[in-house]
């Protein structure tokens, strides 16, 4: 007699639990829509003004009429105002020209060729001899020039 009062829930067979991913989906979209919109509000560029100087031709004419300029190239090989010289004649030749001009200002160049210990060494030197107003030139020179 118990098999013809039996309730409904006891004739179904007991249900998978499922994990349900479209609202996951949902959800996972609405954190990344809402991370990105708060990433991009606070992306506020806050910089300090700074006035550069302005360069003029003429005075970089002038500058460099009265700076020496030291070239480096390969082999240790140095050049004083296009004339050449030794690395080792440097430091005497900057020594008597700060003896001699006022404003001594010094250029410092290299070719392609160039080592980068040599030109460490001539700026070593250049500060030794005392001089404040060293420049190392950016543009490209023939070897000599």
């Amino acid at each position: 007699m118990s098999s013809l009062f039996q309730s409904p829930l006891e004739l179904t067979p007991p249900r998978k639990a499922r994990i349900e991913i479209i609202p996951l989906i949902d959800v996972i979209f609405f954190l990344l829509a809402t991370f990105v919109l708060f990433t991009l509000s606070l992306n506020k560029i806050q910089a300090v003004p700074v006035d550069l100087p302005q360069a003029s031709a003429t005075a970089a004419a002038s500058d460099e009429d009265d700076a020496v300029v030291i070239q480096l190239s390969d082999g240790d090989a140095a050049f004083w105002n296009r004339e050449p010289v030794s690395l080792a004649e440097i430091p005497h030749r900057l020594a008597a020209y700060r003896a001699s001009a006022a404003r001594p200002r010094v250029l410092v160049s290299g070719d392609d060729r160039a080592l980068y210990g040599s030109v460490v060494r001539v700026l070593d030197e250049v500060r030794l001899a005392g001089i404040p107003s060293v420049s190392i030139e950016t543009a490209h020179r023939a070897s000599g020039r």
